[in-house]
């Protein structure tokens, strides 16, 4: 069995970040459509491309990939159908400094896209580690199911912001309500 891996769980602000895609097809589509959600600015090398890849705003060089093309990259995606492209990618990813997830073969890089629910402004994220993506997604998608909608969370902010102006007396009362009626509402009560 091989040591389980552990890994930083982070949420990254991506707004302007340059990211080189390497890679045009499905898989690739998927990542650009994620680092676009997030902000990035994404640059694709591919000599073809996914059709709706057109309509994203994304800059594409229609070529296969050449050493250099990471330059100044800060996150890089090896997207390929070529796992020697995709080798190469990574390694020279790994050698600038680049954060590389290879689509191909999750470890070898240093980052992984996460399965994601969101709602309400509240975002997780999960990773099985196993390379077990299927369960990701799957533990994702019920997680998704507990998320507040928009009122309950305002009504959760409200609670907080009000009990924080109280004197420390009832704050901790006022917070520990508050604490209860959440782990209430996901199940844990």
């Amino acid at each position: 069995m091989l040591p389980q891996m552990s890994f930083l769980p982070a949420f990254l602000d991506l707004r302007g970040v340059r990211v080189v895609v390497v890679g045009g097809g499905e898989v690739a589509l998927r990542r650009i459509r994620t680092l676009l959600d997030a902000g990035a600015q994404v640059q694709v090398i591919a000599p073809g491309q996914h059709p709706d890849l057109a309509a994203l705003p994304v800059q594409i060089e229609a070529r296969h990939y050449r050493r250099g093309d990471l330059s100044g990259a800060v996150m890089v995606v090896a997207a390929t159908g070529s796992a020697d492209v995709n080798d190469a990618v990574v390694r020279d990813a790994r050698a600038q400094g680049a954060l590389v997830n290879d689509a191909g073969d999750a470890t070898r890089g240093n980052w992984r896209f996460p399965a994601q629910a969101q709602r309400a402004g509240v975002q997780v994220a999960v990773t099985s580690g196993r390379e077990l993506p299927l369960l990701a997604q799957a533990l994702a998608e019920r997680t998704a199911a507990l998320l507040p909608d928009e009122a309950t969370l305002d009504s959760w902010t409200a609670r907080r912001e009000a009990a924080l102006t109280q004197p420390d007396t009832q704050r901790a009362a006022s917070l520990d309500a508050l604490r209860a009626d959440i782990r209430q509402s996901v199940g844990l009560a």
